[in-house]
Formats: C-alpha cells, sequence, structure tokens
C-alpha cells in the first residue's frame, strides 16, 4: 500500500497523531519506513498474502518488523533502548489507528514486543540471520484463543488461527 493512500484514509487526529511523533524524532522516519517495505517485502516473498492473516506468518510479520525497525534506527541512535522506545511507540502507534478487534489487537501488540525483546539477540546480525531465527521462533509460535493466554506467552511469539 502507497503511503500516500494510507494518509488519505487518516481522519484529523489521527494525522495530528502521527505528526507529534514524526516530529519527535524526524531522523527515524526514512530507516522506519525501510524497515516497514522491506518487511512486507520479505513476508510477501516467504508467505505470500497469508501473512495478512491471523496466523504463524502474521506473528513472524510482526517480529521481524519490529526488529527490523530497532535496527535501522540504531544505526542512528547507537542506543538500543532508545530504538527500542521509538519501536514501540511507532508500532502501537499503527496498532490503536488500525482497524482490528480486541484478540487479534492484543496478539500483534505481543509479537511486536517479542520482536523489539529479540532484538537485543539480533541487533549485529545479518538479515538472513534474523529471518532464519524468527522462521525458528515461528515454528514453535504458541496457539492462543484468548487474551489470558497471550499474557502466559512471554517472549513467544503467538497465533490465532492456522
Amino acid at each position: 500500500m502507497k503511503i500516500s493512500s494510507l494518509i488519505r484514509k487518516l481522519n484529523f487526529w489521527q494525522l495530528f497523531k502521527i505528526s507529534g511523533v514524526v516530529f519527535l524524532k524526524p531522523l527515524y522516519i526514512l530507516p522506519t519506513f525501510k524497515a516497514t517495505r522491506k518487511t512486507m517485502i520479505i513476508c510477501d516473498s516467504l508467505y505470500g498474502k497469508t501473512h495478512h492473516q491471523n496466523g504463524k506468518a502474521n506473528a513472524f510479520r510482526h517480529a521481524l518488523w519490529n526488529v527490523l525497525i530497532c535496527q535501522n534506527t540504531f544505526r542512528i541512535s547507537k542506543n538500543e533502548t532508545k530504538s527500542i522506545l521509538w519501536a514501540e511507540k511507532i508500532t502501537t502507534l499503527h496498532e490503536k489507528l488500525a482497524p482490528n478487534d480486541s484478540i487479534p489487537k492484543a496478539m500483534d501488540l505481543h509479537n511486536n514486543k517479542v520482536g523489539r525483546v529479540y532484538f537485543k539477540q539480533l541487533n549485529s546480525v545479518t538479515e538472513n540471520e534474523i529471518i532464519r531465527f524468527l522462521k525458528e521462533k515461528t515454528n514453535t509460535a504458541k496457539l492462543i484463543k484468548n487474551i489470558e493466554e497471550i499474557k502466559m506467552s512471554v517472549n513467544e511469539l503467538v497465533y490465532l488461527s492456522k
């Protein structure tokens, strides 16, 4: 999806929230867009369109997105904590603005967080190593049915449907 078409779908308050975030860290915007684009290319290549559903491919995508945002912004900040906080701010804002039911939203937020945790282990590795690591974690992802099961899955990827 093009950024221009995405922006046209937003209302005034959503645009206001986004511009507030952009204003705080303008140097992080381009690396964040690059990470987002790279995530979609990788996931389309590995999973086709199934990563847009609520299965394991979606869990992989959310974790990868956060790892790549952290990795890309780390090159600028040179600070893991700042990169992680930025990725959290951006991906949480995305989930707040995206129309999603409560369980899929909780799943996405959880997998985003797990991706940021994994970033600490993956900060200095190649893209192929990140993909290999996340594919292994995706293979052992936990099928969940409710928010309580998400909360019990600390540092594990979760998914809703096969």
